[in-house]
């Protein structure tokens, strides 16, 4: 009964309402069973091992992202839990590692994140960034409705010292995208975790594609809840998928070549 009164409250609030209607709408209106089956056989055939694959790409790195990401879990889990006792449960982060060597190798001027929620991939892309010295990340979010005032948790475990680098929009990908991405704009590397229906998968991939770098690498989660990331990843030089804790991740993009090239150059893939 509590939830439904937050939700409620957050509803009349004039910026929420679109929001959460076309979330609402988007997994009630559109449904992805049909193609869920599908997804996960095709996802399954292809994953790879990512710890063997991150160690082929750069040892060194993979390494350094690893050892980044217990020592990070470690130092915000006393205040997950404080948060879970009230009741409040962020959940975890999902490829975590996979991200931090993904930035230190392209070393992005400008990266691009949607579905930020706690701030586990957020925190990997910008310490990563302050490893290289160099690169700014752009975030897109919507506040987790069923909270109250919920945009506090919103990048909850994102260090204080990391956040010069980050601009965050939290009104929706469709308002924040267009504030974010100015004609001139272009971006090295994406990660997409916001909306996992087909129709807000395809909405994003049409707006940001005049935004991709040619050295661009794209990041998608969830790949087994429909067909999207095969139907994109098929038309690229190449891609790669992982699984992550029983779901998929997918890796594609003209710059995942030149990047895999390293392993090669050096024997490991």
């Amino acid at each position: 009964m509590r939830n439904v009164r937050v939700v409620v409250r957050n509803a009349a609030r004039p910026a929420y309402l679109p929001v959460m209607m076309r979330k609402v709408w988007g997994r009630l209106g559109h449904g992805q069973d049909g193609e869920r089956e599908a997804a996960r056989r095709w996802a399954a055939w292809h994953a790879r091992d990512l710890d063997a694959w991150g160690s082929a790409v750069d040892p060194v790195v993979w390494r350094e992202g690893r050892a980044f990401a217990r020592a990070h879990a470690d130092a915000v889990r006393p205040r997950l839990e404080r948060l879970a006792e009230a009741g409040v449960r962020l959940g975890g982060g999902g490829g975590v590692e996979l991200l931090y060597l993904l930035t230190r190798i392209i070393r992005p001027a400008l990266a691009l994140e949607t579905g930020v929620a706690a701030g586990w991939s957020t925190t990997a892309i910008l310490a990563a960034m302050r490893a290289n010295e160099t690169g700014r990340l752009l975030s897109s979010d919507f506040p987790f409705f069923r909270l109250p005032d919920p945009e506090r948790y919103i990048g909850y475990v994102v260090p204080g010292d990391l956040r010069h680098r980050w601009t965050l929009r939290v009104r929706g990908d469709r308002r924040n995208l267009k504030e974010l991405l100015s004609p001139d704009t272009m971006v090295d590397l994406v990660h997409y975790d916001s909306d996992k229906t087909r129709k807000g998968r395809e909405f994003f991939l049409r707006r940001v594609r005049p935004h991709l770098t040619r050295q661009h690498v794209l990041v998608m989660d969830d790949i087994q809840d429909n067909l999207v990331f095969r139907e994109y990843a098929e038309r690229q030089p190449a891609f790669r998928v992982f699984e992550y804790e029983g779901k998929y991740i997918g890796v594609t993009g003209v710059g995942l070549p030149a990047l895999e090239g390293r392993g090669l150059d050096a024997g490991r893939l």
